[in-house]
């Protein structure tokens, strides 16, 4: 008797990580349906309140069974994906659990009670902008929760302190009013409930190489699968490309990967992936934790494929399950892989991006590339969704390779072969 199928649905999925998805339908009794729109999600101004009302209708509408729900992007997204499977009965993590870790303040307050790796840190009145005790410029200014690195600032001075400032008060809002809806869900410490969700966070300037960890949580377990580089353009905080596997050390990659064990299981995050962003200072041999999301990265999907024969979303379609997930090690395609991204760090105005003839004609010559254009023909760079506060993204390309040569050299082929108009 064949397996019955198994229904997934996909908060906000977008064109290339639902194509990986629809690869495991092939081989999986998995079946995968699209709930919401990611536009709607990510950049209206709707309520999770809104959010999650319209999912739920339409899993109530659902002629057949709903076996998991999952998600892998960033607020709001990762907080309605434990909603919603409490809602329904079915395998996640618990809201607290995700908005711990999500939460900026609140999170760095769990690190502490189980490891020194993290930069110090302190709250800053936006209405009276000064250093927190123990701190001194330079420092890095950003909102308790934003998209990506919007609204975070370095500053090195009172003047810039109070600029800042200035700025994160007047759009902090944005984020800040949903995010306190989902704390008004909760049971909070006092000094979370006090913060609330629209506070903003001053932490120690740290320096080193970034790198990030994968894992997942289950069965009351925590588990590291993958340690991935993150290269920034020179003497900025942009970056260049994300490359796995880290060319780390091993010892640095053994302790990234104990320290994210320990703050997870501290946090109590389960049947959840997550990922860890870390600075390893090699001068000082010291760690710090940057941020901890309770989501797998999207943006490191392909990357295991490549090295590894299977992309994390097969982890995370495995866990919303209930089930315990596999992960092939090192039975890819390629020795190396990572997502480059292209970046102009002036605004400008898009005269003309790529065609999808020149698209198409590259990935002839790099089948297994994937390539993203983000800028949008007719529009300003600055209009662009979700890009950091330094500089604005043209193109992102996934490739593969046998070594760290052959990866750069393809990436080279494609920004020669991939033509911007910026004035």
């Amino acid at each position: 008797m064949a397996e019955r199928s198994k229904n997934v649905f996909v908060l906000g999925p977008d064109d290339r990580n639902l194509a990986l998805l629809r690869e495991l339908e092939q081989r999986s009794p998995y079946r995968f349906h699209p709930l919401l729109d990611k536009g709607d999600l990510m950049f209206r101004e709707v309520t999770p309140a809104d959010h999650i009302e319209a999912a739920q209708r339409l899993l109530d509408s659902f002629d057949g069974s709903v076996d998991a729900i999952i998600g892998y992007w960033d607020f709001p997204v990762s907080s309605l994906v434990p909603i919603l499977c409490t809602r329904n009965g079915l395998p996640g993590p618990s809201l607290e659990s995700v908005v711990t870790c999500e939460h900026k303040y609140w999170s760095r307050l769990e690190q502490r009670k189980v490891t020194d790796a993290h930069p110090g840190f302190g709250l800053v009145d936006l209405d009276d902008p000064r250093p927190p005790p123990g701190l001194s410029f330079p420092m890095w200014l950003k909102p308790v929760k934003s998209y990506s690195s919007d609204l975070a600032f370095e500053v090195t001075d009172e003047s810039g302190l109070a600029d800042a400032a200035a700025e994160i008060r007047q759009g902090i809002g944005h984020v800040g009013e949903a995010f306190d809806f989902l704390l008004s869900m909760l049971e909070l410490p006092p000094e979370i409930a006090e913060a609330g969700g629209q506070a903003c966070l001053a932490e120690e300037e740290v320096s080193g190489v970034q790198l990030t960890v994968e894992g997942y949580c289950h069965g009351g377990e925590t588990h590291v699968y993958g340690v991935i580089d993150s290269v920034c353009y020179p003497d900025t905080s942009s970056f260049l490309r994300y490359q796995y596997p880290s060319a780390l050390p091993e010892q640095v990659q053994d302790r990234v990967a104990s320290t994210a064990v320990a703050v997870m299981q501290q946090i109590g995050l389960d049947d959840s992936m997550f990922n860890i962003e870390f600075f390893w200072n090699e001068e000082q041999d010291a760690l710090y934790v940057l941020e901890i999301n309770p989501r797998l990265s999207q943006s490191h999907a392909p990357l295991f494929k490549h090295v590894d024969g299977a992309s994390n979303l097969e982890c995370m379609v495995q866990l919303a399950l209930g089930e315990t997930p596999e992960m092939p090690h090192r039975q890819g395609e390629h020795a190396v892989a990572a997502k480059w991204y292209r970046r102009a760090f002036r605004d400008a105005f898009v005269r003309a991006t790529p065609s999808a003839e020149h698209v198409a004609q590259l990935q002839e010559e790099m089948p297994d590339a994937i390539i993203d254009i983000v800028a949008e023909e007719g529009h300003r760079l600055s209009e662009l969704p979700t890009q950091d506060s330094y500089s604005y993204e043209l193109f992102a390309a996934y490739l593969g390779a046998q070594d760290a040569e052959d990866l750069t050299a393809k990436y080279e082929k494609c920004v020669s072969a991939l033509p911007f108009t910026l004035t």
